[in-house]
Formats: structure tokens, C-alpha cells, sequence
């Protein structure tokens, strides 16, 4: 488990409360839902404007509406799998924010959920929290619509929220398929592996944090075992 210099360490259970860091300008609230799963959520927060964004409405709307009581003004579903979007309509419903998601799972995310998504976002897209700004950078392999988004924070280091793209360990699952874990793998080296400082602190859609500096000498690990 890493450990930021605040304390942070994205350690959180289901059931057990949230995790909060607060940078100079964003808030990031972590929350795990479903005990069978274990989803997380996060809620970032503007803290110039108190806008907010939440990526992944996964489940327990009892869990997310009460963070969300002040406004909402978008919801980022980082990919098409059922257990990141189960809340999603719940959440809509009792905010209406925006549904922004990449453009190759968003016809997927609709028939799933019944919620149309507004914002079909692509490579190199921003996604704008009050000051803030979201990039997205696209990795396809876990589902061809998966995102990750990076905020780059000017008085810190990076922040890079990946679905289920990258996890401490690994990359997400491409369930036996080899030319998906292929793409994956040479999308997250590149894109993420290739670009990213050490220091950058990555928040999983499942499970613990970690950075990639923790992870990179692992690359060839990863590429050599196949998953």
C-alpha cells in the first residue's frame, strides 16, 4: 500500500466511510460500494467553484447521493461493464448531470442503464470540474471504450484515475482474449507509462491506489506473463 506525504493512502472497505485528500484546488473523494465487488467511486470537487464530478456510479445510490446532495455536474463512466454503472440512473435521476463516457462503450452504457450519454469522449478530450480540468486519455483492451482521466495538478504532481484499465499489479483483465491484452498493454506503455512521472498517484476502479514509479519496473512482468 502506498502512502501520500497528506497521509492519504486510498485505503478504503466497503461499508467503512470515504477516503478524502484535498490538493490545492480539488478535492478527490474515494468510496468503495457492493461487498461482492467492491467498486470505487470518486467524487472530485472543485474547491475554487464546488463543482463536481463523479467517476463511476457503480452502486449504492444510498451510498452516493448524500455526497452529491450539493449538485452534480457530471458523470464520468469510465466503461461499459454493468458493475460501474449500476447507480448511474439513480444518480441522474436525482441530480441531472451530464453522463460523459468514451464514445466506443457509450451505445453499450445506454441500452445497459436506459441513461443516454451526452458526452462521447475521445483521446486528448477535457472534462471540466470548476477550474479544474480532466484529461482523458483513451485505453482500449479492457472494453474499446475504456478512459482513464489525468489531472495534472499545477501545484503537485500528477493524479490519473484509470477504471479498470491499470490496477497495482497489473492491467485489467482482458478475460483470455490475446490481441485485447496486446493492445491494452501497448496503450497503457505509451499512454500512460510512457508519458507519466513517477510520482503520479493512480486511483483504480477496484482495490487500492498506487503510483507509477511502484509499478513501471513491472511492465515486462506483465507483458511476458500475457494478463
Amino acid at each position: 500500500m502506498v502512502s501520500g506525504n497528506d497521509g492519504y493512502t486510498g485505503k478504503v472497505t466497503v461499508g467503512g466511510g470515504a477516503a478524502t485528500r484535498e490538493l490545492t484546488h480539488l478535492s478527490i473523494t474515494k468510496v468503495a460500494v457492493d461487498p461482492k465487488m467492491s467498486n470505487n467511486c470518486y467524487l472530485l470537487t472543485c474547491r475554487d467553484t464546488g463543482d463536481r464530478v463523479l467517476i463511476d456510479a457503480a452502486a449504492e445510490p444510498d451510498t452516493l447521493l448524500p455526497l452529491v446532495a450539493d449538485g452534480l455536474s457530471t458523470v464520468i463512466t469510465t466503461h461499459q461493464h454493468w458493475d460501474h454503472h449500476r447507480a448511474l440512473a439513480d444518480v441522474i435521476g436525482a441530480t441531472g448531470a451530464e453522463v460523459a463516457a468514451g464514445a466506443p462503450d457509450a451505445d453499450a452504457i445506454t441500452e445497459q442503464t436506459g441513461v443516454p450519454v451526452a458526452r462521447r469522449l475521445t483521446h486528448d478530450d477535457t472534462v471540466s470540474v470548476g477550474s479544474c480540468t480532466l484529461q482523458v486519455i483513451a485505453l482500449a483492451g479492457h472494453t474499446p471504450g475504456s478512459v482513464a482521466l489525468l489531472y495534472d495538478d499545477p501545484d503537485g504532481h500528477a493524479h490519473l484515475f484509470t477504471g479498470d484499465s491499470l490496477f497495482p499489479g497489473g492491467v485489467g483483465a482482458t478475460f483470455g482474449d490475446a490481441a485485447a491484452f496486446a493492445q491494452l498493454i501497448d496503450e497503457v506503455e505509451t499512454k500512460v507509462f510512457g508519458r507519466l512521472p513517477d510520482d503520479t498517484w493512480f486511483y483504480p476502479g477496484h482495490g487500492d491506489d498506487s503510483t507509477i514509479g511502484a509499478e513501471r519496473p513491472h511492465l515486462g512482468e506483465w507483458r511476458e506473463r500475457g494478463f
